[in-house]
């Protein structure tokens, strides 16, 4: 059987002729014209309006994501600004941060891709510019010194399956992408992670996703503008109070991605592409929402093979560097996972997570640029998808992987 799967930019043909390979497409829901989704999401919000609660004078700072996501930024932004100048909010009043997290600074390049003519309205978070704003659970909340100093603080936002969060968007934009890392290396901790609600696809009672809520309370978040996506390509806006938007898109997400399947499978071929598979520690996501999601589709000593392009490696900025170096210098998944049980630097909680999941199954990556990187990373590397899966074999093809939800 024959089937195409992202790389990158473009897509790969991969064929499996000797294999039973069933495909997991989830319903997809429709696709929606993403500036009127956003305007009359913002025209008829969760809670109190934009034009309610802005003032002229107001200092107003807008994060947004980050090169990691693919949020129509540019479209969501000029939204936001359109409305704020109806209001009377001068455009010269207006910040927009990039909400990095631990990631590395977005290029001039990237900015303009992202964000067009309003590029000049933007700069690279930086965790070395914080402030602490207050504590949750004896944690210190910090963020961007324009956070913390502005009159109104508003964000964007892509409400898609996480792997802590449930799904990300809302609060996470502000207190992860444009704050410090106390909070990342309390959400991001062994203690947490080992939380039974924390897991991919749920949001309600779930502590890694009530820690972010309760922070961008702190944080001061006024209003955010999210949108969620799924393989049609975006599929709904929702604008006003954060939690009340991702709970709206997540409902829409779940409906969307999910997609049953059974616990028989010997190997599990998910697709990335572009700009998750840009380095490997964006890429093991796939690996880990097939083996640590809701349901785990492989037997055992089954495998997750990924094609990725990987043309960043490991990944630049600091967070995917200390995932490198955990991962690089362990002797074994089961040593490194155990060591790490201890306690370690925030950006490394996804060489924990991969080390877990490495425990009971393969993982290879195959079409890189990167096979080393791939190899010193206990992971396996192999020149093509069908070089790494034996004839015979069970197959499950995951096409989008990290917009899928694989349940009972």
């Amino acid at each position: 059987m024959s089937f195409t799967l992202p790389l990158g930019d473009g897509t790969i043909d991969i064929s499996l002729p000797d294999c039973d390979v069933t495909i997991a497409e989830p319903r997809g829901g429709e696709a929606v014209d993403v500036r009127a989704a956003a305007e009359d999401a913002v025209a008829d919000p969760h809670g109190p309006s934009l034009a309610q609660i802005a003032d002229p004078d107001d200092l107003v700072t807008i994060v947004v994501t980050d090169v990691t996501r693919a949020t129509p930024d540019d479209v969501l932004l000029d939204v936001l600004l359109s409305e704020l100048e109806r209001t009377g909010v001068p455009r010269e009043q207006v910040t927009v941060l990039l909400g990095l997290g631990l990631h590395r600074p977005m290029t001039d390049v990237e900015i303009e891709t992202a964000l067009g003519e309003h590029a000049d309205l933007a700069r690279n978070h930086d965790p070395e510019e914080t402030v602490t704003v207050g504590t949750v659970d004896d944690c210190p909340i910090e963020v961007h010194e324009r956070v913390a100093d502005a009159d109104l603080v508003l964000s964007t936002g892509m409400v898609e399956p996480h792997q802590y969060a449930g799904f990300s968007g809302g609060a996470k934009t502000v207190v992860i992408g444009a704050g410090g890392p106390s909070l990342i290396r309390h959400t991001h901790g062994p203690d947490m992670l080992a939380e039974p609600g924390v897991r991919l696809g749920r949001v309600e009672d779930n502590p890694f996703r009530e820690t972010v809520d309760r922070a961008g309370d702190l944080a001061g978040l006024d209003f955010c503008l999210n949108v969620t996506h799924g393989p049609a390509g975006i599929l709904a806006a929702s604008a006003g109070e954060p939690r009340s938007v991702v709970n709206d898109l997540a409902a829409t997400g779940k409906e969307a991605l999910s997609v049953a399947v059974r616990d028989e499978y010997d190997a599990v071929v998910a697709g990335v592409g572009a700009p998750k598979d840009a380095n490997l520690y964006q890429t093991t996501r796939a690996a880990t929402y097939v083996i640590l999601g809701d349901r785990t589709p492989l037997r055992d000593g089954g495998k997750v093979v990924i094609p990725a392009a990987l043309p960043e490696g490991a990944g630049d900025g600091s967070g995917e560097q200390r995932f490198y170096e955990w991962l690089s210098e362990a002797e074994s998944p089961d040593r490194l996972y155990e060591k790490m049980r201890a306690g370690y630097e925030p950006g490394a909680q996804r060489a924990f997570v991969v080390a877990r999941a490495l425990r009971e199954y393969d993982v290879f990556v195959t079409d890189s640029d990167h096979s080393d990187v791939v190899e010193e990373c206990l992971l396996s590397a192999a020149p093509a998808v069908g070089d790494a899966i034996d004839p015979g074999s069970d197959v499950l093809v995951v096409p989008d992987a990290l917009n899928t939800l694989l349940t009972g």
